[in-house]
């Protein structure tokens, strides 16, 4: 049976897990770093960098000790190589190189992206391809059909910001603290009808996504002074889950044969988003499969189970193989429409 460790530095968590064939999870080991950013209302790459190498190694053998095994019993180490902040992405890949060399085992190099697409396989054994994936993050919002591993179709991006993003700036405007959960748990508090806020391409014909407008539209809120940071909270999720569902509805229409609409990346944390697409996709008699909230966010069991399913499709990687900073599932995919677009 493969077993697979698996390494995360792509952003402000360190991870480290071991994972077998079997979707078991050996073990999992993570240490975050919001202290470290909070006092700055984000994240600070070179802050996160400096705190990847410190607790990295550390990690990986706690999590080895954990499953009780040795790097010796592995079959391949499999590392985030990118997109994400360089200088993590080069922390975790670099370190996984290292082992792969000093005990003989292949490297397997992992999207991150690809990471988060796979690992509703790993929650649910029943899953099959192709299925419509709404990848939604701090750094991506995306349309994916994933026809196989490697295999993907973007059918929509965000020609701005990413929906995860939104809702970090969105707490930072609204001093409820660090991170998009913050938002989440003041919305549950306020009234999502007491500010009119925009739906960025809500009903137009393509599929994308767009965001900044709504940032811009919450601070201009919070500076009238008339509203509770609550009410705008919940204004502003209530937004954007319209938005969410109806750019998934207009791409399930060009879907055509999936099993299911998954959603995956660390919004897909969010209940309220949760509970949205899970009636979407009723209506459209289809499945709906998301991965436990502690997998929707970085982890290292997401990437191990990506260097799993990679390492069985015969997949292996150079130890030169570099770190990317940017890297599109689909690279052939046509660029959207829009200045400031991300791929």
């Amino acid at each position: 049976m493969t077993l697979i460790l698996g390494i995360e530095s792509s952003c402000d968590e360190t991870a480290a897990a071991l994972v077998d064939g079997d979707r078991v999870i050996l073990s999992h080991r993570l240490a975050g770093q919001e202290a470290a950013h909070a006092p700055y209302g984000g994240v600070v790459p070179e802050i996160a960098a400096r705190a990847h190498v410190e607790v990295l190694i550390p990690l990986v053998e706690a999590a080895l000790s954990d499953a009780g095994i040795t790097l010796a019993d592995v079959d391949a180490v499999a590392a985030t190589a990118g997109p994400g902040l360089i200088g993590g992405v080069m922390v975790g890949l670099v370190t996984a190189k290292a082992l792969a060399h000093a005990s003989g085992k292949p490297l397997v190099a992992v999207n991150h992206l690809e990471g988060h697409a796979l690992s509703p396989r790993l929650a649910d054994a029943t899953l099959r391809f192709p299925y419509l994936l709404l990848l939604v993050s701090g750094g991506h919002c995306q349309l994916l059909f994933v026809r196989g591993v490697g295999d993907y179709r973007r059918l929509a991006t965000t020609i701005d910001d990413a929906a995860g993003e939104a809702f970090d700036k969105t707490a930072k405007l609204l001093g409820l603290g660090f991170g998009g959960q913050a938002v989440e748990r003041a919305a549950a508090l306020g009234d999502a009808k007491a500010v009119k806020l925009p739906r960025p391409l809500f009903g137009s014909s393509e599929p994308h996504f767009s965001f900044a407008g709504l940032k811009s539209a919450v601070l201009r809120a919070r500076d009238t002074g008339q509203y509770r940071p609550e009410d705008i909270a919940a204004s502003f999720q209530s937004a954007v889950v319209d938005c969410l569902i109806d750019r998934t509805s207009k791409a399930l229409s060009a879907a055509e044969g999936a099993t299911a609409l998954v959603v995956a990346g660390g919004v897909a944390a969010n209940t309220a988003i949760r509970t949205a697409l899970s009636a979407l996709a009723a209506s459209r008699g289809l499945p709906f499969v998301a991965p436990p909230l502690w997998l929707c966010t970085d982890n290292a069991a997401m990437i191990a189970w990506a260097g799993i399913e990679r390492f069985e499709a015969g997949y292996r990687d150079a130890l030169d193989t570099p770190a990317y900073p940017r890297w599109p599932l689909d690279p052939s995919a046509e660029k959207a429409r829009g200045a400031g677009v991300k791929a």
